[in-house]
């Protein structure tokens, strides 16, 4: 009898497309329910969108459309990403969906009835970008813990939930179920840094902006976005808010609680503090564990535009195909630190072990098989010399695979299984095939090699279908077999004699390393110059405002630059001669670094004119041409026909 499996991606920000990073938990949730599946589970995989909150509505904004028409617009592309990727989610939830929005009000109402939500007044740090609400201790230096970014003063009025009421309780759960967080130093950081602390109430409604579900009997405010987006794992298999747990549909109570929550290590505390109590309000079972999985970096580097190493997966399979990114995504994740990816090292997985040691293994194989068989599944005679420890391989791989996936220890199960091909690799040159072909008298002993080593790939083929499932049909195909589950690896054997198998194919071709990083370097290059054209500058702090009669008093005129030449012993400055039209002048300008003396003759350029003279270097200057910027300086220029001497006002 299969048992239920129920699990969870944390649902995806709908703010910008997902990176490399993002996507690899969607992956690793979908390598998991496959796994499942083969195991014989009744697996829900959900997985969705999260749509409400103050930077969408702020993106939304700036771009000139309203906020719903945003969130279609990214929902749609990162669920293409999902299912580009193959994923095999069951369910694909967006948290503007009308039933969720209505269980979410029904939700936030029950919790004001219950006595568990009180109104107040909010003050303190909101990090926008992580939608996170953080103490003035928690915001060390004005930055988000989390991302790093600036926070903001936050003053409104506000719903809050009174959360130290299930504290100790939900202590008394973590203590009584070790398992209930992983990784175990995931869980340490939840006890000590919050619950241990003390909990604080959670302002969980918003009142200063409007994208976000209302509070039904309080139009003022909308919900906060992580209770919202938290409820989400309920609301998609029907849950009604109106009714108890034993009152629930036949599916809800099939599936709740999840088995499984597999997150980003970030969000760890919404998902093991403010989930379970928010359950515990509800008197709802809890998830029975949360995974928080480390994060993707570049190299030793968070993936940043600006620095041109953000890596988007639907992109990287152009180039590596999808089950090459699924591969290096799962192989490369360890399983409590975080992962790191570069192309030289995705190039390098990809040769290694997609081309040379499963991708060669395969063709060798059945072009040998062609070549002496005729494509015909030879019978295996007797047992001799590595037969023997290839087959104690492939068994031990297997519950070594299986040991490692159901802890979730998806990297160390395809080490397992990748270590396994190379065995069958190495079998090759122990007992050289194309040796035995050369002797009539070896021909049984040929066949009995050819195959073990097809079955051996069969056997991988079955472990590697949650990871490459792509990749996995391509081997059944052409090894022409139909034992394509876990329960065909029973016993060493699988093949069929007498059956005839497909043609060969190149499973994965060979990159060319050095070409390959000349086209990431000209799209890395095209990635900076991008996110500089999108780069705005930030709100300048400090400025006082003036009145009309303070800017009066800056006397701004028209002027050209009669002739410039660069200053000895000082290597910013330049010395020009400009002409006001109603006189000359010498002035002193710091910009040597970004223009050559003959750039600037001639062209015409403003002046403050009423500034008292300076001396620099031992030459007086007299006046200052207005410019922009501080890493790099533009001097602004004017049209050849402005004449000289006007006031700029």
């Amino acid at each position: 009898m299969s048992e239920k499996f129920y699990m969870t991606t944390a649902i995806a920000y709908a703010s910008r497309k997902p990176h490399f990073g993002n996507t690899y938990e969607v992956i690793m949730s979908d390598a998991v329910a496959r796994y499942r599946r083969a195991c014989g589970d009744d697996v829900f995989f959900c997985t969705g969108t999260d749509e409400h909150g103050q930077k969408i509505e702020n993106l939304a904004n700036e771009q000139g459309i309203t906020p719903k028409a945003y969130v279609d617009g990214v929902a749609g592309e990162i669920r293409g990403i999902w299912d580009k990727m193959n994923s095999s989610y069951d369910y694909f939830i967006r948290t503007t969906d009308d039933y969720h929005e209505k269980a979410v009000q029904k939700i936030f109402r029950k919790f004001y009835e219950k006595g568990d939500i009180y109104k107040g007044h909010y003050e303190g740090w909101y990090c926008t970008p992580c939608e996170s609400f953080f103490t003035a201790t928690q915001a060390v230096d004005g930055k988000c813990p989390d991302c790093g970014r600036p926070v903001a003063q936050a003053q409104e009025e506000a719903y809050f939930f009174k959360m130290s009421k299930y504290a100790d309780r939900l202590m008394k759960h973590i203590e009584e179920n070790p398992d209930f967080i992983q990784p175990e130093l995931r869980k340490k950081e939840m006890v000590n840094n919050f619950l241990k602390a003390g909990l604080q109430d959670l302002c969980v409604s918003r009142s200063s902006f409007t994208w976000g579900i209302p509070v039904d009997f309080d139009q003022k405010h909308v919900v906060y976005v992580w209770l919202d987006a938290l409820t989400n794992y309920i609301t998609a298999l029907g849950y009604d808010p109106d009714k108890s747990y034993e009152e629930q549909s036949e599916h809800f109570r099939k599936y709740w609680p999840a088995d499984v929550h597999i997150i980003g290590k970030d969000i760890l505390r919404f998902h093991t503090i403010y989930w379970p109590i928010f359950l515990m309000a509800l008197d709802l079972p809890l998830p029975k564990q949360v995974f928080g999985h480390p994060w993707f970096n570049f190299g030793m580097d968070k993936m940043s535009k600006s620095k041109g190493n953000v890596i988007y997966a639907d992109k990287l399979a152009e180039h590596f195909s999808v089950d090459g990114v699924r591969y290096y995504a799962l192989s490369e994740m360890p399983f409590a630190s975080d992962g790191s990816i570069t192309y030289e090292a995705v190039i390098k997985r990809y040769n290694t072990d997609l081309v040379n040691n499963l991708g060669n293994l395969v063709k060798r194989t059945l072009d040998m098989n062609k070549k002496y068989f005729s494509k015909i599944v030879p019978t295996p005679a007797g047992e001799e010399g590595p037969d023997a420890d290839l087959k104690e391989t492939c068994v031990k791989t297997f519950a070594r695979m299986r040991a490692c996936m159901d802890t979730y220890h998806v990297a160390d199960a395809l080490e397992a299984i990748f270590e396994m091909l190379s065995r069958a690799n190495k079998y090759i040159d122990e007992t050289t095939p194309w040796t035995l072909a050369k002797d009539e008298a070896s021909r049984a002993r040929l066949g009995t090699v050819l195959y073990n080593l097809m079955e051996a790939i069969r056997w991988g083929a079955v472990m590697l279908a949650p990871f490459i499932p792509a990749t996995a049909e391509e081997i059944f195909s052409e090894l022409a077999t139909d034992k394509r589950t876990f329960e065909t690896l029973g016993a060493f054997g699988g093949m069929v004699p007498g059956a005839e198998t497909g043609d060969s194919k190149v499973l994965f071709a060979r990159v060319d390393e050095e070409k390959k990083l000349a086209e990431f370097e000209a799209e890395r290059q095209a990635m900076i110059a991008a996110a500089k054209a999108e780069e705005k500058p930030e709100k300048p702090e400090g400025c006082a405002l003036i009145g009309i009669e303070d800017f009066m008093n800056v006397e701004l005129r028209t002027a050209k630059i009669l002739s410039c030449e660069k200053v000895p012993k000082a290597k910013k400055l330049l010395k020009l001669q400009v002409d006001l039209g109603y006189e000359q002048r010498q002035v002193v300008s710091g910009i040597a670094k970004w223009y050559a003396p003959e750039e600037l003759v001639g062209k015409k350029i403003i002046l403050v004119a009423n500034l008292k003279p300076a001396t620099l270097c031992g030459i007086e200057s007299n006046g200052m041409i207005l410019a922009s910027g501080e890493e790099t300086v533009r001097v602004v220029f004017l049209a050849d026909d402005t004449p000289l001497g006007e006031r700029v006002r």
